[in-house]
């Protein structure tokens, strides 16, 4: 069974065959092999899997955040963030960070903070005298934070999976997001220094930045009405999703009126597209899971490593060399509710904070956004300009994926970064 499950599900991924797909065609062929041809259970299990209140802030956040994507948010933070770095040399990159960082804690996606704010900066920087692939490969990196900075969608999705508290993971993501901001600012900016990018600096202004704030300041108000209602415990993470939500409509409609009404098909359209493919990936990756919790998978794995070290430093070590490798080839969604399952035992067993252990599966996964083949977010960054390709987004992002890996490594054996706020 387990052998059956292996080779089709590597020959399908091969084949490019959607990842969803990929894990129910897989699940179902070794469920079948086992002797037992009722495939009700299949379905069954996929039933269970997404029968979940708490996954119903999946697609509210991800409304949510469409509805931020289109509603003019994306301007009024690049204008806010220019008005404060607009004076420092390699200003456009840093403001294409520090927009990132606003917007993740906006969407809790990657691939929206990338198109969001990569479609707005790209142009400006290349014009700016940024290189293009560089340009572009920078919002790839810095639309990562958008999964670690909360609210996060993998965050929920782990609590889903494990138990642990949402609002545990999403406090536990602040630290993090943010060191992954200053390092790519860090990068970013002796990059433009040594090459002399950028043009000419803009003096800050003190009414320049009221202005700005003026107008992004609903905006920015979201994330303090949704994790202070989150922490204070005014409404759950699911509520949350759907304060964000109502707030969005708000905001983006009635207020800055970027968004018609006849415009929400089009939003919830696009959002039920991305809700579809996410939901069946978890739903199919909870019978791949079940098959595989019963072939005793994870005690084997827990018993090999543990049998090789009981060393918390060791087994840390290989868990992220096993997800790094990982990345390259299955989406961050898959990855999560195949091996989450897998060695969360293992790092119980080893000790491990487990809130810790969260931030460092959901890194590691989501690094695989900026790592070829599979790679999504680098393929949405070559087509934000037409002087962008993707081999030279490639080889524009090695020195930013491996400042991001320092930080995934800090993140791992310093966990005072993840635990500070809880």
């Amino acid at each position: 069974m387990l052998t059956v499950l292996l080779i089709s599900l590597f020959a399908l991924i091969l084949l490019n065959v959607p990842i969803g797909v990929c894990l129910g065609l897989s699940s179902a062929l070794a469920f079948m092999t086992s002797g037992n041809t009722d495939l009700m259970v299949v379905v069954q299990r996929m039933m269970r899997q997404i029968d979940s209140t708490t996954l119903l802030a999946i697609p509210l956040f991800i409304f949510g955040g469409k509805i931020m994507e289109r509603g003019g948010i994306s301007k009024r933070l690049v204008d806010l963030s220019y008005s404060l770095f607009g004076w420092i040399p390699g200003s456009l990159a840093i403001v294409t960070v520090v927009s990132c960082m606003f917007f993740a804690a906006l969407s809790g996606s990657a691939p929206a903070t990338v198109i969001a704010i990569g479609s707005v900066m790209a142009p400006m920087m290349i014009r700016d005298g940024y290189p293009a692939n560089f340009s572009v490969t920078l919002a790839a990196a810095a639309g990562c934070i958008g999964v670690i900075i909360p609210p996060s969608i993998p965050f929920v999705n782990y609590a889903v999976l494990t138990g642990e508290s949402i609002s545990d993971m999403f406090k536990a993501g602040i630290i993090p997001g943010l060191l992954m901001g200053l390092v790519l600012i860090v990068y970013s900016v002796i990059m433009a220094r040594k090459h002399k990018w950028g043009g000419a600096l803009i003096p800050f202004r003190f009414h320049n930045f009221w202005n700005a704030f003026k107008k992004s300041f609903l905006a920015l108000l979201m994330p303090v009405i949704i994790l202070g209602g989150i922490y204070s415990g005014a409404f759950t993470p699911t509520e949350a999703a759907g304060v964000a939500c109502a707030y969005g409509i708000l905001v983006a409609g009635f207020i800055f009126k970027e968004i018609k009404l006849r415009d929400l098909p089009k939003v919830a359209y696009d959002g039920g597209m991305t809700n579809g493919m996410i939901f069946l990936i978890i739903a199919t990756a909870a019978v791949l899971s079940w098959i595989l919790s019963t072939e005793r998978v994870p005690a084997m794995l827990s018993s090999f490593i543990l049998g090789i070290t009981d060393n918390a430093f060791i087994i840390l070590l290989l868990i992220n060399i096993i997800l790094l490798i990982n990345g390259c080839f299955m989406e961050l969604t898959a990855s999560m509710f195949i091996y989450v399952p897998i060695l969360y035992p293992i790092a119980q067993a080893a000790g491990i904070n487990l809130i810790q252990f969260g931030i460092i599966c959901t890194l590691n996964m989501t690094l695989g956004l900026l790592t070829p083949p599979l790679g999504v977010s680098l393929f949405i960054a070559s087509g934000l300009h037409e002087k962008a390709s993707f081999n030279g987004v490639c080889k524009a992002v090695v020195p930013m994926f491996i400042l991001l890996v320092g930080v995934l490594l800090a993140v791992t054996y310093i966990p005072q970064i993840s635990l500070a706020f809880l």
